[in-house]
């Protein structure tokens, strides 16, 4: 039923398309001699991303989240070249598009971050750390020792690490822009699976960087874990202890500077880029750093700034009125003012992140599926993937432990970055990559209608 909601949409759009193509031409044709014209080219993708994103969004008219109508979009636009049509190969190579792709996961870790709560994340902590920690060791048992040998013999035991590795991994992003759709974010299941999220993401970098050094030298030693642990762990602690008191100083230094939006806007995503990049030079995920930031900033960070038009506008609407009303007035602006920043970042994210999913689903490659026995070995593994994941929702405590196992299904980018390195490495072969990319696909598609039904459930 949703795909074909989406095939009249789809097809009045490769109607548009079809008719911009002497433009794409020209750009091309004029680029290598002008180098500016390959901007329009990029201009014109962007474009056609952002509307192919919101046709994909009749989805929500079947009961499901836009992010799973983006990432089939995806799907259907980057495997066109199968039947003949290869005007979406371009994005696909742009280096422009790809990182604005990232920047976007980026941006919507950072909203995430902002709308959840730190005191509901540590009510959860320990919840959180117990479903991470058999989210990741569970996944990795059955891919190294069971699935692996089983499914894939002859292959080397470094093979087999690195796929109980990628099957550990888990994309938070898919997860976390469900339940943001549906207004869920605050729930307590979806504060324990942002909070494993993150703890997943710390221990799915201490296993890469185990089985790759065991890849690379043969061996690894515990200074070695202890080191990275220690990196991951410090980062997350510090970024919290730092943010918390470097925000409100900043807030007041570059409020004496100005006080309106334009400073407040700067300064919020100033912040939340500088931990994504702090992040990543120390070898964790951007979007580790971005949430962190989110999470740090609080509205009284921003308490000195204030849009004087609307404050001013108020104040003469209520002069004249009783002082109840002034104080119920003064309230509703205090509250305004806490919502200002997402409010503020809301436009970014609806540009960018977008562009992140329908880019991710461009990045599947459906021909991995056209060999059955590789994708009757991938059905198996993909089967033990969920139940790795699902099986850790028993450590949630007393909620909806379904709900916090299926949250940490899918794999998204997270498992083909670990799968690249191990074919980087040259211990990951081609069969073992195309099982880990139908893996890695069938998580990502399934997740959110199943999340979806959970979440719309009336009974636990």
């Amino acid at each position: 039923m949703m795909l074909r909601l989406l095939s009249k949409s789809h097809s009045r759009l490769l109607i548009i398309l079809a008719a911009m193509l002497p433009a794409f031409a020209l750009a091309e044709e004029t680029g290598a001699s002008t180098g500016h014209a390959s901007y329009a080219t990029t201009f014109l993708w962007i474009a056609i991303l952002l509307v192919a994103a919101k046709v994909a969004s009749l989805v929500e008219k079947v009961g499901q989240p836009s992010v799973l109508g983006e990432l089939v979009m995806g799907v259907i636009l980057g495997n066109l070249i199968l039947i003949g049509i290869p005007w979406f190969e371009h994005p696909k190579g742009d280096a422009m598009i790809l990182f604005l792709s990232e920047l976007g996961v980026v941006i919507l870790l950072f909203q995430i971050g902002l709308e959840s709560n730190m005191k509901k994340m540590m009510q959860v902590g320990l919840r959180a750390l117990l479903v991470a920690t058999i989210g990741v060791i569970l996944p990795f048992v059955l891919g190294t020792y069971l699935v692996g040998p089983w499914l894939l013999p002859g292959e080397s035991f470094t093979t087999y690490l690195f796929l109980g590795a990628a099957l550990t991994a888990t994309s938070v992003g898919i997860t976390a822009r469900v339940f943001r759709d549906l207004g869920k974010l605050q729930t307590p299941e979806a504060q324990i699976v942002l909070g494993a999220a993150v703890i997943d993401d710390v221990m799915g970098l201490i296993i890469l960087a185990v089985v790759s050094a065991i890849a690379t030298t043969g061996s690894v030693s515990t200074l070695d874990v202890a080191l990275i642990t220690g990196k991951s762990i410090g980062f997350l602690v510090g970024a919290i202890i730092l943010g918390h008191m470097a925000a409100p100083l900043l807030g007041r230094i570059f409020s004496l500077i100005h006080t309106g939006v334009g400073m407040k806007f700067t300064l919020a995503i100033s912040f939340g880029l500088f931990f994504a990049a702090a992040a990543q030079f120390i070898g964790l995920a951007p979007i580790v750093g971005a949430f962190a930031a989110g999470l740090v900033l609080d509205p009284v960070h921003f308490r000195y700034f204030k849009d004087h038009k609307i404050v001013s506008h108020v104040q003469s609407v209520v002069a004249d009125a009783p002082e109840n009303v002034k104080r119920k007035v003064g309230e509703a602006m205090e509250e305004h003012a806490d919502r200002h920043i997402d409010e503020l970042i809301e436009p970014l994210g609806h540009f960018l992140v977008p562009i992140f999913f329908v880019m991710t689903g461009m990045a599947v490659k459906i021909e991995t599926m056209f060999d059955t026995s590789i994708m009757l070995v991938a059905l198996a593994i993909t089967f033990a993937a969920c139940i790795g994941k699902i099986a850790s929702g028993i450590a949630a405590g007393p909620v909806r432990k379904s709900l916090v196992g299926w949250g940490m299904v899918p794999r998204g980018e997270v498992g083909l970055i670990f799968a690249s390195i191990g074919r980087g490495l040259g211990v990951v072969s081609d069969q073992v990559f195309s099982v880990i990319v139908i893996v890695v696909i069938l998580t990502t598609l399934c997740t959110p209608p199943v999340l979806t039904f959970l979440l719309k459930k009336k009974t636990a």
